[in-house]
């Protein structure tokens, strides 16, 4: 179960507006973290909490391929992102990262900034504990569930084959 606050963006955010390119040149997650969003939303790093989720419009994650955005997303303390629907190779790289994310346009059209929502992953469940209002989304299926509760591919690969 996932709870948090929503910072909400529109549509067509692009991977270079979630972590712009010129930060390219580390693989350090805090600090990709650290300058998540701020090209969009320069107070974003300053208003997120551990926890907190993004909620937007279509096409999020659209852009280059890279695996840096979710990465920052995640870092920055971000636990789930929902949008109306997300570009199929950021969509790829969050479930390879570990990072939560779910397409469901109706919770969009109910959830506003601001707003407390709580969020089961195992059911697909999104409830907006501001208006009271739920939502379904569908949820992943077992096996996508055991790669986020592991935090990723990678840290999946290493229970699996016992390599730590």
């Amino acid at each position: 179960m996932i709870k948090g606050k929503v910072h909400k963006y529109g549509d067509n955010v692009n991977t270079d507006e979630i972590i712009p390119a010129r930060y390219l040149n580390t693989t350090d997650h805090e600090e990709l973290g650290a300058h998540c969003m701020e090209d969009i939303d320069a107070e974003f790093v300053n208003k997120v909490r551990p926890g907190d989720i993004i909620v937007a419009g279509l096409n999020f994650g659209c852009g280059s391929s890279r695996e840096h955005a979710p990465i920052a997303i995640k870092a920055a303390g971000v636990s789930c992102v929902i949008a109306k629907t997300f570009a199929r190779i950021f969509y790829r790289n969050s479930i390879n990262i570990g990072l939560p994310i779910l397409e469901c346009p109706e919770a969009v059209d109910g959830i506003n900034a601001g707003d407390e929502i709580e969020v089961d992953l195992d059911t697909g469940r999104i409830t907006n504990l501001t208006t009271g209002r739920s939502f379904q989304a569908k949820p992943f299926p077992p096996f996508m569930q055991q790669l986020i509760t592991a935090g990723g591919l990678i840290n999946y690969a290493r229970e699996v084959t016992g390599n730590r």
